[in-house]
């Protein structure tokens, strides 16, 4: 009877704010039914306020679910957002990526499903980060689909967890079920020439032949009009040695039976749309195109939105020459056929790890008085990209600007990238580059030493070229510029308000030099000699410490990192803010740092007596909308949370239209990554993902809710 109650109420009060349509709000039913909230991927429940700032600071841990039983290491990453459906959470853990059903009063565990072991699940790259499962209603029954990381599609009985009869095709291996699974690899490489050619007999168990590559899964899959859409993952682009690889092509499959509906070639073949931005036939060969973040979706207008990365091997593209569709977009597919209805790419021939890191969130806007169903997308640039997701056309002017060319030898950049007009940037810095406005300044001769600095180095905006090793120039290196965000910091949005929140860090940094390799593969794994790349980068850097990363091997050029002076970044440290930005207008509310300024800063022995403005910590945001609240906390992925005077992490309800810190309590464990809310019999539960090595509880689920 209260839930009825509840129902009603909420009805009500969607009707009076008018919440758009295309998303199907969790507020609406107190459930969590997707990834990210609702189809549009906003995170937020802006109509359950059975918390609010009166109440908040009463908050009491109702549970705590230990991820650690289930092969959570200490390096474990709490990336997977539960869903929350008729009184129970369905989520993943561990390396296994163990699917797991939780009582959502008690934080019992009702079930767990593991897929038996596989060689290829143990040459999966990102084992490590799976994000959750998909569920879905089908005739009445509740289904949760989860793809592995061994490229295996799940389909499993909500109540009991086993997989469903009569859905996929059997698989020939021991230990699998009959019933409720799809291999993915034929599927996917059926029409892909590599395979036709190769003349070995596939094994289940080993997956596609390193000779050809490797595919794996990190975001699940997302259930729309009754397709499961599937998503792609690969090794990441930054860790490849080699530019042959399996695209990652998105599949699609009937909901009700598993059965393959379409397939949508990320790399375009002959006669397919965008095929003439993959020159010197590169397309037969290259692959990758990973889909990273989870997909959005409007139901309503049929079409799925996915986010790719860039293709095979990152740092040199002169073997991929051309803007090479559909690597760095946002694509929007038809849900029945898997055909292209639009696209936008946001970069074009990626080399610098910029893969899009977050979901596409969905919202109906009313821009200079009209409505515009909106799509908007945020990157690692730090560049806000918002569009009308039935036609892709942008909301704002996009211009393409100019942008420095390699100097590689055989090597290629594209003339210019997309730069849009409004919003601003999420940091100001990405629009030019270290310009002198953010160079440090807190004395005039740390400012002095810092330009002394900045002069050995050319310094640029977010796309500048890598320099080759070595190289003639009168400089060291180039040094560019990024400020977004990053997958484990979601952006959420308020469909009640059109308010956008995304976190944000500055990073300056010069760049990996490209050395050249005369042909031989530097492979590290028991297959080499089949790519012939002509350069390889051979540093990375931190930037904040100065120190420098080899991630193939020791040796090679010295090192062109950006000093630090007197162990502080040459530029104004921007460590961790939060953005708010009302889409309506695409102007940015308000700019905010987490977190608090780190000692090293407050206690450097050049900085006494000096005003140092609030640098925020180093550890970024992770939020929600929850009523009229904006939750917010800080991720721990490295030992870096908000801590407060007892060393406890803090969870801060904040008003969501100014930031404003309302009410703040001490949670147990650190945030990571996200959270959800849910009404369950009468009560609404705000739970966290959590985890911490420190505090031996990694991969975690925190409950908390009013006594």
């Amino acid at each position: 009877m209260k839930r009825s109650l509840f129902v009603c109420g909420v009805l009500a009060l969607t009707a009076l704010i008018g919440v758009g349509s295309a998303q199907e709000a969790p507020s609406e039913t107190g459930e969590w039914r997707y990834l990210g909230g609702d189809a549009g991927n906003t995170r937020s429940a802006p109509l359950l306020r059975q918390i609010d700032a009166s109440n908040f600071a009463d908050l009491e841990v109702a549970w705590i679910w230990e991820g650690n039983n289930f092969g959570a290491g200490i390096e474990y990453t709490a990336r997977a957002t539960p869903v929350f459906v008729d009184g129970a959470l369905y989520t993943v853990s561990g390396q296994r990526r163990t699917v797991v059903s939780i009582d959502a009063a008690t934080g019992e565990t009702l079930w767990t499903f593991r897929e038996p072991e596989t060689m290829r699940y143990l040459r999966s790259p990102r084992s490590d980060f799976g994000k959750g499962v998909a569920y879905a209603e089908v005739d009445g029954r509740g289904v949760v689909y989860v793809t592995s990381p061994a490229y295996f599609l799940w389909a499993l009985d909500a109540k009991t967890g086993l997989p469903l009869e009569d859905w996929g095709k059997s698989v020939p291996l021991d230990r699998f079920s009959k019933t409720g699974v799809v291999d993915l690899i034929p599927d996917l490489v059926a029409d892909w020439q590599p395979w036709l050619d190769w003349k070995e007999p596939y094994d289940a168990d080993h997956g596609i032949p390193r000779q050809l590559g490797m595919v794996t899964a990190s975001s699940p899959p997302i259930v729309v009009n009754g397709v499961v859409v599937v998503l792609v993952g690969h090794e990441p682009s930054y860790d490849q040695t080699r530019f042959e690889n399996v695209p990652g092509d998105i599949m699609g499959y009937d909901a009700k039976t598993g059965e393959h509906l379409w397939k949508f070639h990320v790399i375009p073949r002959p006669g397919e749309f965008g095929h003439e931005t993959w020159e010197s036939d590169a397309w037969k060969w290259s692959g990758d195109m990973s889909s990273w973040a989870p997909a959005s979706a409007d139901p309503e207008l049929g079409l799925v939105y996915l986010v790719t990365n860039s293709s095979t091997y990152q740092f040199f593209t002169g073997h991929r020459p051309g803007h090479n569709l559909f690597g760095g977009s946002v694509l929007a597919l038809d849900v029945r056929t898997g055909e292209r209805r639009w696209h936008y790419q946001v970069h074009h021939s990626e080399q610098w790890n910029y893969d899009i890191p977050t979901a596409p969130i969905l919202m109906d806007l009313t821009v200079d008085g009209q409505p515009v169903p909106a799509l908007i997308q945020n990157t690692k640039q730090g560049l806000v990209f918002a569009l009308n997701r039935e036609t892709g056309e942008p909301i704002w002017p996009i211009e393409e600007r100019p942008v420095i060319q390699t100097e590689v030898p055989g090597n290629y950049t594209a003339p210019t990238q997309p730069y849009p007009t409004r919003p601003e940037p999420l940091d100001p810095i990405v629009t030019n580059g270290l310009t002198d406005e953010f160079v440090i300044d807190y004395t005039p001769e740390l400012k002095a030493q810092a330009m002394e600095v900045l002069s050995k180095f050319r310094v640029g905006g977010l796309y500048m070229p890598f320099l080759p090793y070595p190289h003639d120039n009168d400089f060291i290196n180039n040094v560019g510029c990024k400020g977004g965000l990053n997958i484990p910091h979601p952006s959420i949005a308020d469909a009640t308000t059109g308010i956008m929140y995304a976190s944000h860090q500055r990073v300056c940094a010069a760049n990996p030099w490209l050395v050249p390799t005369n042909g031989v593969d530097d492979e590290r794994t028991e297959v080499a000699g089949m790519s012939e790349e002509a350069w390889r980068g051979r540093e990375r850097v931190t930037p904040t410490t100065g120190t420098t990363v080899a991630p193939w091997k020791q040796g090679g050029p010295p090192t062109g990192y950006l000093p630090l002076v007197e162990g502080l970044p040459v530029y104004k440290p921007l460590y961790s803010a939060l953005s708010a930005y009302d889409m309506n207008t695409g102007e940015k509310l308000w700019d905010i740092p987490i977190g608090e300024t780190p000692d090293r800063i407050k206690n450097h022995p050049l900085l006494r007596g000096v005003d140092v403005p609030p640098t925020g910590g180093t550890g970024l945001s992770v939020q929600m909308v929850m009523g009229d609240l904006l939750v917010q906390t800080t991720e721990d992925l490295r030992g870096d949370t908000e801590v407060n005077e007892n060393g406890m992490p803090m969870l801060h309800a904040r008003d969501k239209r100014t930031g404003e810190i309302l009410a703040s309590i001490e949670i147990p464990i650190p945030g990571q990554y996200g959270m959800m809310t849910y009404m369950h019999e009468g009560k609404q539960y705000l739970v966290m993902q959590a985890g911490s090595a420190k505090r031996d509880q990694p991969g975690s689920l925190v409950a908390l809710t009013l006594p």
